[in-house]
């Protein structure tokens, strides 16, 4: 505790402090702040040139694969500076730095075991980025987790799943990707047709509606290729099995699959095309595979 004597002393000598070593962590700080914003402007542009001159991807592939590069560069450059910046300070209230480095790289030693897993998860985040594996706004699958990305760093990747649970995963952690978001997204709809349908009627109503719903002027900006009938699956005890295909846009086979499916069964119902029912009783007519 300070005597009060002390402390006079203190309140004292508080103006000079202030008009030297105050004004002098003021004046870092803000070097800091300006210095980052510039460095931050840098990256962005760099970045930016440097993924429009080498990709060949898409105009929304290269956006997501400039904000995952701008945002972990950017970040790293970040934890730079204020690491920097913490340093300053500390000197400026008279704080040895030097000693507390060295008891930093003591303490790094006993937990050397622990950094081994730190420097796995940086080294494969940098693999991942590097070869582009995934962004930020790709869907994608671990082995038990899946969802959309929502940041990444070096050494993590965030993931927000369908039910809106967030998911923090260390990059060593990660084995298998898989992206279900990359170039485009594969319809398949699988229809179980009664035996007493006409079947080349079918296949020509299938067709027809996958090509209306492909010329629509809302949805055609999602689809890629419209649905179209491909093969005969499999004959069932009760129904004919037909399997139709077709690409849309990343992420947005849902959407169009269901909208085909509306359109089908409006059709199917005009033209007295019977949808067959499983043993059990009516199922839904259309299950993907």
């Amino acid at each position: 505790m300070y005597s009060f004597q002390e402390a006079i002393q203190w309140a004292d000598q508080m103006p000079h402090w202030l008009a030297t070593q105050g004004l002098r962590i003021l004046a870092i700080l803000l070097a800091a702040y300006i210095f980052y914003q510039v460095i931050k402007r840098v990256i962005s542009n760099t970045i930016r040139i440097s993924v429009q001159e080498s990709s060949p991807e898409s105009e929304a592939d290269e956006k997501k694969r400039e904000t995952t590069l701008i945002r972990i560069v950017s970040g790293t450059a970040r934890v730079i500076i204020i690491i920097g910046v913490v340093i300053m300070i500390l000197k400026q209230v008279g704080i040895m730095v030097e000693p507390m480095l060295a008891g930093v790289g003591i303490v790094g030693l006993a937990f050397g075991f622990g950094g081994q897993y730190i420097i796995r998860d940086i080294l494969t985040g940098f693999f991942i980025i590097i070869e582009n594996q995934y962004r930020i706004g790709d869907v994608v699958k671990f082995e038990n987790k899946s969802g959309l990305v929502e940041d990444i760093s070096l050494r993590r990747t965030v993931l927000r799943d369908i039910d809106g649970t967030v998911h923090y995963i260390p990059h060593g952690e990660i084995k298998t990707v898989s992206n279900l978001s990359r170039n485009f997204s594969r319809m398949i709809i699988i229809i179980k047709l009664d035996y007493t349908s006409d079947l080349e009627k079918a296949i020509i109503l299938i067709n027809s509606t996958g090509a209306a719903l492909a010329a629509d002027p809302f949805w055609r900006e999602y689809v890629l290729s419209p649905p179209v009938f491909q093969r005969i699956d499999d004959f069932g005890d009760q129904a004919i099995i037909l399997r139709i295909q077709g690409d849309t846009i990343p992420l947005k086979h849902s959407e169009v699959s269901g909208e085909f499916r509306r359109r089908i069964k409006i059709v199917f119902d005009e033209n007295k095309i019977v949808i067959a029912h499983s043993n059990t009783g009516t199922t839904h007519p259309f299950i993907p595979s």
